[in-house]
């Protein structure tokens, strides 16, 4: 590994990943220390700076439209808080939506109806707020517009490296099947630039990112994909 030149760690080499979900490899976990502190470096004044640009590029891609159903998530220390976003989309008329853990031990989340009240919200597996909302108002996936997701990491071709619980690609799994002609929801990585890396090897149960939004610019995915599969900005 070597520095490279803007905020932390730059690993050399692919981020790879055993057959199955059950443990990480040596690799991964290096590639997740080392996108950690490196958003965690990111002095404070840095960060609120980089968190207005997030916020703005986000509204400008037309993303907070009146009446759509936006998947936000609760941030965890270190991660893009989306506090403005939030109140941006409260004002604009935005339905929002956050997780909500359904089975730690399925490692299954759902997305309940968010109302804006983050400081009551208790804080369950790994640390991770909730809503409070019950989980029988929960919204199906597909019927989702936009689903804003927090990376640990993340490359050009839209793969994303998460905390490695597997909670995201299991709710988000029937966006593997091809066969589907539906085309939401739109999958947008938020980060920052220090947390790029060269390559991530995406792995069977991986669901790839539609866009990835930094401080520094929007990244279309560079993949291939069939006409018509998914959603573009």
């Amino acid at each position: 590994m070597v520095r490279d030149g803007t905020c932390g760690w730059r690993l050399l080499f692919p981020c790879t990943g055993p057959a199955t979900m059950a443990k990480p490899s040596n690799d991964t976990s290096a590639a997740r220390r080392c996108m950690r502190a490196a958003r965690s470096a990111l002095a404070p004044s840095a960060r609120r700076a980089a968190e207005e640009s997030i916020r703005l590029t986000i509204r400008e891609l037309g993303l907070l439209r009146p009446a759509d159903k936006l998947a936000i998530y609760l941030a965890m220390p270190g991660e893009v808080d989306l506090a403005g976003v939030v109140e941006d989309a409260f004002r604009l008329g935005v339905d929002l939506y956050a997780p909500r853990i359904a089975s730690r031990r399925r490692r299954e989340i759902i997305f309940v109806p968010y109302d804006g009240r983050s400081g009551s919200n208790p804080r369950g597996y790994a640390g991770v707020a909730e809503p409070l909302t019950a989980t029988a108002r929960r919204m199906p996936v597909r019927r989702l517009d936009t689903v804003l997701l927090p990376v640990v990491g993340f490359d050009r071709h839209g793969n994303r490296l998460g905390m490695g619980a597997g909670f995201y690609d299991r709710a988000l799994r029937a966006l593997r099947d091809g066969s589907r002609r539906w085309r939401r929801p739109r999958l947008v990585g938020v980060a920052f630039a220090c947390q790029e890396l060269p390559a991530i090897d995406a792995s069977s149960w991986d669901v790839p990112l539609d866009l990835v939004v930094t401080d520094q610019e929007v990244i279309r995915p560079l993949r291939s994909s069939p006409p018509g599969e998914r959603a573009s900005v």
